[in-house]
Order: C-alpha cells, then sequence, then structure tokens
C-alpha cells in the first residue's frame, strides 16, 4: 500500500468501540456486465480445483526468532517475472538466515502492484503466473524459509457496474472449492458512500479510491478465510502480512488469524499511525503513539506491527545527530521495542517508504547503521530486498544477521542502554553483544569493551561497530 505521508496522519486515533455485527445478506443471483478490464477471463465452474500437493511441516520455530525479508519493491511487478527472479536467488537467502520472507499480493488487481485485488482467487498477476508462484512458495520452503503473503482484505475492486454506474458488482470467476465470492453492495460498508455500500458501518478507517469490505459481515469474512486457506493449502503460504490494517477492528486481524494459518505462526500489520510533530521536528515523546499501538495489539491478540517510532527515532537520530533521542525517560528504548518487543517489528525502509516512492526514506548513506541497530535490539527485524542488490549492503546485512544468530538473540532479549548522548548511544543485546552508533570517537573508557573481558570486534561501518563475546 502507497503509505500516505506519516506526518499527516490523524493524531487522535483510538480503538474502535466494540461492534454490533449484522446478520448477512445473501448475494444476487443476477449480475450485470464485467469490467471491461476482465474482459477475457474464464467464466465461473461449478468444479474446484485440483487439490494442492502435501507439504512436509517446517519446523517449529517461535515468533521471537523471526528474521523477516521483504522481497519486493515497489516496481517488482514491472519485469512480470519476479516471482522467477526471487527463486533463483533462495539458496543466497537461506544460507543469509532469514526465516520468512514476505511475498507482494498475489491476486489479479487493478493495479499492477496488487494493492486493488479484484478477483481474490486469480494469481495470474504482473509479478508472474500461479504456477511460477507456488514453485517460489515450494522452493522456500523446502530451504526452511516461510512464505507470508501480503493480504489486502481491507477492500475489493468490483467488477461489474450497478445499474447507476458505480463499481459495486463482485463476480467470481475462478473455479474454487469453498464460498463463493459473488458480492453486491451487501458486502461493502454502508458508510462507503463512494461506493454506495449497503452494508453496516466500517469498523475502521475508510480507503478511499476502493470499496471497504463490510468486515462485520459473517459471510464477507467466511468468503475470506477460505481464501487464505486456500492460499495455505494451495500455495504453502504460512502467515500473513496485513495491508491496510486500521481499516477494519483489530478483533477481525484475531479472527483471521485464529482461522487460517494459528496463533504460533508469523503475521505482521501495516498499522500507520502518526507520530508527534512540532512543524518539521519528531518529538522526542511518542508515548501517545506507543499506547495507541498497544490498544491495538491488545484486541488483535496475535498480529505483531511494524514499529515506524523505531524507525522514525532512530532516522531522525542519524539525520540530526541525536542519538539521546534513542533512550526514553524510562531508559528504554524509544519506539514500541521498549515497551513491547515481542510484538514490535522493525524495519530500516520498505516498498513504501523507501524503494521509488520515498515517502520516508532513512539516511541513504547511514543504512548499514540502522541495520546495525534493528539488527542488534529486541524486535523482529525485516531486512528490505533492495538493500541486499547493493553489494557493501549486502556484506554488512549478512554478517549483521550471522551475528544475530550466533548471540541467539531473539525479539524479547535484554536490553541494556549504557549511553545516550546526542553523538554517542552504546547498548548492551542480550548480554553478550555491544553495540556503539554516532561520530564520536573516542568511548569513556568504561564502555569500551575489553579484550580481557572476552569481547571482539565483529563488524563496524561508519559511526558504528559492534563486539561480541564468546
Amino acid at each position: 500500500m502507497a503509505a500516505a505521508r506519516v506526518k499527516a496522519l490523524p493524531t487522535s486515533w483510538q480503538a474502535p468501540a466494540p461492534l454490533v455485527c449484522r446478520p448477512p445478506r445473501a448475494a444476487p443471483r443476477r449480475l450485470v456486465a464485467t469490467r471491461r478490464a476482465l474482459a477475457g477471463c474464464v467464466a465461473f465452474l461449478d468444479e474446484p480445483s485440483a487439490p494442492a500437493p502435501d507439504r512436509a511441516a517446517l519446523p517449529k520455530l517461535d515468533i521471537e526468532e523471526t528474521i523477516l525479508l521483504e522481497g519486493f519493491g515497489w516496481q517488482s511487478c514491472d519485469s512480470r517475472r519476479h516471482w522467477r527472479t526471487l527463486r533463483e536467488q533462495v539458496p543466497s537467502l537461506a544460507s543469509a538466515g532469514f526465516t520468512h520472507v514476505w511475498l507482494p499480493p498475489p491476486s489479479k488487481s487493478v493495479s499492477k502492484e496488487g494493492y486493488l485485488p479484484s478477483q481474490l482467487y486469480s494469481l495470474d498477476s504482473c509479478y508472474g503466473s500461479q504456477q511460477e508462484l507456488r514453485a517460489l512458495c515450494d522452493d522456500l520452503r523446502t530451504a526452511g524459509i516461510r512464505p507470508v503473503a501480503d493480504v489486502v482484505i481491507n477492500h475489493r475492486c468490483a467488477d461489474a457496474q450497478d445499474e447507476n454506474g458505480v463499481w459495486n458488482i463482485y463476480k467470481d470467476l475462478v473455479p474454487h472449492a469453498g464460498r463463493s465470492i459473488a458480492w453486491g453492495r451487501w458486502a461493502i460498508a454502508g458508510s462507503d458512500r463512494q461506493f454506495r455500500g449497503e452494508g453496516g458501518a466500517d469498523s475502521g478507517d475508510d480507503y478511499g479510491p476502493a470499496p471497504d469490505l463490510d468486515h462485520c459481515n459473517q459471510e464477507v469474512r467466511d468468503g475470506l478465510v477460505d481464501w487464505l486457506n486456500w492460499l495455505r493449502s494451495e500455495l504453502g503460504f504460512e502467515g500473513w502480512r496485513f495491508d491496510f490494517a486500521k481499516g477494519y477492528h483489530p478483533r477481525f486481524t484475531a479472527e483471521y488469524i485464529e482461522r487460517t494459518c494459528g496463533p504460533e505462526a508469523f503475521c505482521v500489520a501495516e498499522l500507520f499511525l502518526d507520530l508527534r510533530w512540532s512543524n518539521q521536528y519528531l518529538e522526542y515523546d511518542q508515548d501517545g503513539a506507543r499506547s495507541r499501538f498497544r490498544d491495538w495489539l491488545k484486541q488483535a491478540r496475535h498480529s505483531v506491527v511494524f514499529d515506524i517510532i523505531t524507525k522514525g527515532q532512530l532516522q531522525e537520530a542519524v539525520k540530526h545527530t541525536q542519538y539521546d533521542r534513542l533512550r526514553d525517560r524510562d531508559g528504554k528504548a524509544p519506539g514500541l521495542i521498549g515497551w513491547w518487543p515481542a510484538r514490535a517489528c522493525t524495519f530500516v525502509d520498505n516498498h513504501d517508504t523507501g524503494s521509488t516512492q520515498q515517502h520516508w526514506p532513512f539516511p541513504r548513506g547511514a543504512i548499514d547503521l540502522g541495520y546495525a541497530y534493528i539488527l542488534t535490539h529486541p524486535g523482529i527485524p525485516c531486512i528490505f530486498l533492495e538493500h541486499l542488490a547493493d553489494g557493501g549492503l549486502r556484506t554488512a546485512i549478512t554478517t549483521l544477521v550471522s551475528i544475530r544468530k550466533r548471540a541467539g538473540l531473539r525479539a524479547d532479549s535484554k536490553l541494556e542502554i549504557l549511553a545516550a548522548d546526542r553523538d554517542m548511544y552504546v547498548a548492551r543485546c542480550g548480554g553478550n553483544v555491544t553495540v556503539k552508533l554516532g561520530p564520536r570517537f573516542d568511548m569513556p573508557q568504561h564502555l569500551v569493551p575489553r579484550k580481557q573481558d572476552g569481547w571482539a570486534l565483529a563488524a563496524s561501518g561508519r559511526d558504528w561497530a559492534i563486539w561480541e563475546r564468546a
């Protein structure tokens, strides 16, 4: 999803109030003409698709041990062979130590990037064919890497217009087992007047470009659950990345996880909430955003969220030499990792903030420093595929991943912040990794990891260094 400018999002977000869900309405049998963009698609058949091949179960992995790779950039769809390209990289991704790979939205979409889905069961997209995607997922699983699908379920683009010319009639053009997703206006939130929805009120924020689905409707939820379970059985996906998760109530996120991959699987939500700004200045105190994240997580129960607070504080520290902002008034890390590290997915950049969109990019010359922080600190680190394409960055990232795995660092590892001055930050992670950030060259002697105490320099770069203790 192309992120809105982070500073422009509402500052008064609160978890939605409990909902009263209306009973489902049956979809009409008669639908009007299909959208011109879908002309030539096959007609809906009654036979279910062939059963998926049996897949060996992957070894159990604690969510806290996840090392995630975002396996695409904003323009990865342009090649029309991304599944094949990524499949060629599977051996190197496995040797680098990634446990999960997040893949872009797989379904047919009005937008080539996949974020305006229409026919959910049609997996021939600008990234490649369904067969190529299945082969990629099989290779990932064989290599011990868990595929994570980017699922866009807040909204769905319709296939046909109603009698007033509004795109709000859905067809189901691909044969599949489970419930039909040939929906009508009843499946669209009633508060979405642009698309003349007839469902209940939207349970979250409105998404303007496409019809917001009524997640209070049991038939809609059941159809989405069938599709998610089909992605698991047919393709082998192990978890979900929930796009625009603030568009529906977090309790539905909990339900979708519980009814599909289960609470032990890694799932992460895109929840871009506003941070606290004074004009162009990001304030040190972000407890308001941390509280809103915490409230959402309690209701979502099993999902983690991308820790945009940590990203914001870290890149501001780098840009303005303000490393003192990396310790809050209680001596903890300033992002969500300071309050609930096991539910925080940290990142330097992704397909929205960086890539070709550049909505909120990390300082280009300090990306390795950003990874030095997130790969030695609590939280679940997410690495961006485009950064691996840079030879120097790839070496730094793979070295840092190796350090994290050797040291046994996890999302919930202990963090001791030893110093947080404007030009220097020093922290000890898990008791056996020390990281120093910032331009100050001379560290105070009592903070320098000593060889006689078992410490050895493990990696370094411009304005950062990491020591390991055996």
